[in-house]
Order: structure tokens, then C-alpha cells, then sequence
């Protein structure tokens, strides 16, 4: 049976105090039994964090990472200092990344070899913009991107990956793809993995949807039988909403 993920992707929020009182909110919650629950928090946060947690089953991860293991990478961070916090976890290739910083499949596909070097897991994130969309390219779109990157592993190397489907058009704008649409990009991101390695594969790999996930509409989403969770954004930032929807499973 796939693990069921409800991670937060904090982005650049939250200062010291504010995460120690998101942190200790979220510490009062009842979360249900099966579903695992990650935060991600900025880099200056991370060891509070991880100390702050340290007695619940919350894991913290980080949002990114360069992919070098060190050198003249001014305001970057390696997978050995991440390792050396003891995080397990990285979020690597969220459209905000790529879209942003302009990190490519390439650069992106190095960045996964040197986590997986050092033992950390990845949420590895997908999707297509808008335009796209509406030209009916999201498939190809996403398929690019997966053989780019992470169809360069091998099949034992998956079982440190964690796909994010995220439909940019419905990051932080309110939209959300319909549970249908998101069912049916999971399914044929499913198809892709099982056609390039195995069906037992792609049967293993948790893929989450990451696209204005809220309580109001999460137990609609998590229903669908492609979607084994979420990568959620501003809903992760307060204790109530992200509780409801980690629960919505």
C-alpha cells in the first residue's frame, strides 16, 4: 500500500517566533493514524525546527538544495549540511524553482544524484503552466520533465522518490484542478513510470497533488485513488487548516 503524505511547503514565511507558535499548535493537533505529516520550513529554521519536534512524528524537511557538496556557492546549501541536521527530506524542482530561479531538468537531475548520494529522500515536483494547459500539452509537458530528470535513475533508486503533481496555474491563485483532472494526470504519470521501469514501480510511488489544496475541497482530492496526499502551501500555515486537511484522508 502507497504512504499517504500531507507535507507543508512553508516557502519564505514564517520568522522564529511564528514557526514556534505554528510548531507548537500543530504539536496540539490530533492527526489521523497512517498519513504521514512534514513541514518545510526556510533553511534558518530547520534545526529549531527538528528540536521543536523532536518528541512527535511531524518530519522536517527542506525546500531545496544545491548540488554541489560544497565550495564558492555563496548563500547556498549541500545535502551534507541538510544530512548533518539529520533531515531526511528534500523538496526539489517546485515550479517556483524553476520557474524563478530558472533550474532546469538538467540542473534538477543532478541535484536528485546528489541527495539520493547522501541518503535523503526527495519529493521531486511536476507540472505545466497554464498555457500549456489550454494548448493540451500538460502531458508531454510533465513527461519531459520526469525523463529529463528522474527517469535517469534506477528502479531501486525510487524507492527514495516522492512525486508532487502541481498544475502551476493553480498555485497560490485560488484554482484548483478538478479531483477528476487531477486523478487523470496522476494515473497517466502512473502509466509513464510503469512504462519506462515497472508496474510494480509505479504501484509503490506515493504521487501527491500540490495545487490550492484547502479543507474545504482536500477529502474530494485525497478520494481520488491516484492521489496519496498533498503538497500543500498556504493552507500549511496555520495549525487549524492544515490539520484539517492532513485529516481529510
Amino acid at each position: 500500500m502507497r504512504e499517504k503524505i500531507v507535507a507543508g511547503n512553508w516557502k519564505m514565511n514564517c520568522d522564529i517566533q511564528e514557526m514556534k507558535t505554528l510548531l507548537n499548535d500543530l504539536k496540539e493537533k490530533d492527526f489521523n493514524d497512517g498519513v504521514k505529516v512534514m513541514v518545510a520550513p526556510s533553511f534558518t529554521n530547520l534545526y529549531l525546527a527538528k528540536e521543536i519536534l523532536n518528541d512527535t512524528n511531524i518530519e522536517v524537511a527542506a525546500q531545496n538544495m544545491h548540488e554541489a557538496e560544497n565550495g564558492a556557492y555563496t548563500g547556498e546549501i549541500s545535502a551534507p549540511m541538510l544530512t548533518s541536521l539529520q533531515v531526511k527530506t528534500v523538496i526539489l524542482g517546485h515550479s517556483e524553482r524553476r520557474s524563478i530561479f530558472n533550474e532546469s531538468n538538467e540542473l534538477l537531475a543532478s541535484k536528485v544524484k546528489s541527495a539520493l548520494a547522501k541518503g535523503l529522500k526527495i519529493i521531486f515536483c511536476i507540472g505545466e503552466e497554464l498555457e500549456a494547459r489550454k494548448n493540451n500539452k500538460h502531458v508531454e509537458v510533465v513527461k519531459k520533465q520526469l525523463s529529463d530528470s528522474v527517469f535517469t535513475l534506477t528502479e531501486e533508486e525510487w524507492k527514495s522518490i516522492t512525486l508532487a503533481y502541481e498544475p502551476v496555474w493553480a498555485i497560490g491563485t485560488g484554482e484548483t484542478a478538478s479531483p477528476q483532472q487531477a486523478q487523470d494526470m496522476h494515473t497517466g504519470i502512473r502509466k509513464m513510470i510503469a512504462d519506462t521501469y515497472s508496474s510494480a514501480t509505479a504501484e509503490k510511488v506515493s504521487i501527491l497533488y500540490g495545487g490550492s489544496v484547502k479543507p474545504n475541497n482536500a477529502k474530494e482530492i485525497f478520494a481520488m485513488q491516484d492521489v496519496d496526499g498533498g503538497l500543500i502551501g498556504g493552507a500549511a500555515l496555520k495549525a487549524e487548516d492544515f490539520t484539517q486537511i492532513i485529516n481529510s484522508f
